[in-house]
């Protein structure tokens, strides 16, 4: 039996809930148990999330649909046990997902995935599953919610050559009257001030283009989540150091507080 009909045949095993899960992976890389939990088990008490949750999780994983990264596992807590591991897709989720293809897609293996990209991943993780709960309490409504690749912009830059613009996450969502539109980086203090000035610079220059106001009609504010108020003002001074009709583009802030931040009712909105 060939590759792709064992995929067929383990996607007629599969329920809605188990394809949000492996294409939730493929979106995000990683996920820790917990965040799945909360962003697809949401129904319920949480002795009956947690159970339906640990369930699919190690089905799933037995299936080798999904991987579970050992080596990245938090210690103990309220969701010690499978919640606790982090997860990523395996070969055969990606060979389901492919199912909706012509022809198998690349895709970026999970197993040596090093410690400083997995804390970054589930960073950006832990940022949507916040904000999808912040929409399922009724304090917005996301229209789209975008992890990389699926937020890049590719752009033609002045030299003629193909530029792309690579945000970890772009969100688009109604609060209250208005619509906002945020373009994320979330910085774990690992890259040097002079690189995070070069990603300015590259969101600079796709703003001077046009094509983002000319499509959505209006350019998303770019968010700098950072660790620690140092680090906070590190950012904003090397963004000071851009051209003055840059600074409206940006705004640096805690991670700690992005949630509260990316939905509050602006007095501005992005950049126009």
């Amino acid at each position: 039996m060939s590759g792709r009909a064992l995929a067929r045949r383990l996607a007629r095993q599969l329920g809605p809930r188990d394809i949000a899960i492996l294409r939730t992976l493929l979106e995000f890389r990683l996920m820790q148990g917990a965040q799945l939990r909360r962003l697809l088990f949401s129904e319920g008490q949480r002795d009956t999330q947690t159970r339906k949750a640990r369930a699919a999780l190690q089905r799933l994983t037995q299936q080798k649909l999904i991987v579970r990264l050992d080596h990245h596992r938090s210690i103990g807590g309220e969701d010690a046990g499978s919640q606790s591991h982090t997860y990523g897709l395996g070969g055969w989720g990606h060979a389901v997902l492919d199912l909706d293809h012509q022809t198998p897609q690349r895709h970026r293996r999970v197993y040596d995935t090093k410690p400083a990209f997995a804390a970054h991943a589930l960073t950006v993780s832990e940022l949507a599953v916040e904000l999808r709960e912040q929409e399922r309490a009724g304090l917005c409504e996301i229209e789209e919610l975008r992890a990389e690749p699926g937020a890049w912009r590719r752009f033609v830059g002045l030299g003629g050559e193909q530029r792309i613009l690579k945000p970890d996450m772009f969100v688009r969502m109604n609060v209250g009257e208005y619509e906002l539109s945020h373009f994320i980086e979330v910085d774990k203090d690992t890259e040097s001030l002079p690189t995070i000035f070069r990603k300015c610079r590259v969101y600079l220059d796709y703003f001077r283009t046009g094509q983002e106001q000319q499509t959505h009609g209006v350019f998303p504010l770019v968010w700098w989540l950072v660790p620690d108020r140092h680090r906070l003002e590190a950012i904003a001074h090397t963004i000071r150091r851009l051209p003055a009709d840059a600074h409206a583009l940006f705004t640096v802030a805690l991670t700690s507080d992005a949630v509260s931040r990316l939905i509050h009712q602006p007095t501005e909105g992005g950049a126009l």
